[in-house]
């Protein structure tokens, strides 16, 4: 079926760039075909008047089973006849419905869904901020949290995963040395020579202990000073 609205080229161009950003971000999951434009690339339904949406998302499995449909809409198109025409259609589909909206018709678009009894699996709110264009979340159905909670979390692949640490060696243990201070079992060359040096160092401390100490008697020392004192007196 052909669009029912025909937008500025503005937002034509605005709506187009969206749909090629919704397709790398649903490519991770799905097998994603769009529609931008006046392109009429990829139908869905039955009968002689097939639907084009903006992105059909389709199983990754060789047989291609529809997994949902996506919606993008401007401002101008958030509207009621819009909606009456392409989202009941689609909601009434056995897969999930995706809409996205400009923030500024987030309110406008609750009402309509609700006026119309339109379930939708993902409403989204996008905006451009700068070169770039923002998507926000804004409500989930019960439906799609509970598939969502149902689905196998995904593995990092091998070189994504983070490397184990690798345990370090254990330190050799040490053993006491004879002042209790420790000291390693393979002890290092320098350590080597100061061991076997050891035995000379403490002859040497013992022969030095062991010379008598020359110690001049107090009272004698004390005598001489005397005497030289006097000797001096004298000759005055």
């Amino acid at each position: 079926m052909s669009p029912i609205l025909v937008r500025p080229v503005r937002e034509q161009l605005e709506h187009d760039r969206v749909i090629r950003l919704l397709q790398a971000k649903y490519k991770r999951k799905f097998e994603v075909a769009i529609n931008p434009g006046n392109e009429q690339t990829m139908p869905v339904g039955n009968g002689d008047a097939p639907w084009f949406p903006d992105l059909v998302l389709q199983s990754q499995e060789r047989g291609r089973k529809l997994q949902g449909t996506v919606e993008v809409e401007t401002t101008e198109s958030v509207n009621h006849l819009e909606a009456m025409s392409q989202w009941v259609t689609f909601s009434k589909f056995k897969a999930a419905f995706h809409l996205y909206v400009p923030t500024g018709c987030i309110d406008n678009t609750r009402r309509l869904c609700t006026e119309l009894n339109i379930t939708v699996d993902e409403l989204w709110a996008y905006q451009a901020v700068g070169e770039q264009i923002r998507f926000t979340l804004v409500q989930r159905s019960a439906a799609a949290e509970k598939a969502r909670a149902a689905e196998p979390v995904e593995r990092p692949k091998a070189a994504e995963r983070p490397k184990a640490a690798v345990a370090k060696p254990a330190a050799a243990p040490r053993a006491a040395g004879r002042n209790g201070a420790a000291a390693a079992v393979r002890p290092s060359a320098r350590s080597a020579r100061r061991v076997a040096a050891a035995p000379a160092v403490r002859r040497k401390t013992a022969a030095k202990a062991a010379k008598p100490v020359v110690r001049r008697p107090v009272a004698a020392k004390a005598a001489r000073k005397a005497a030289t004192g006097s000797r001096s007196q004298k000759r005055r």
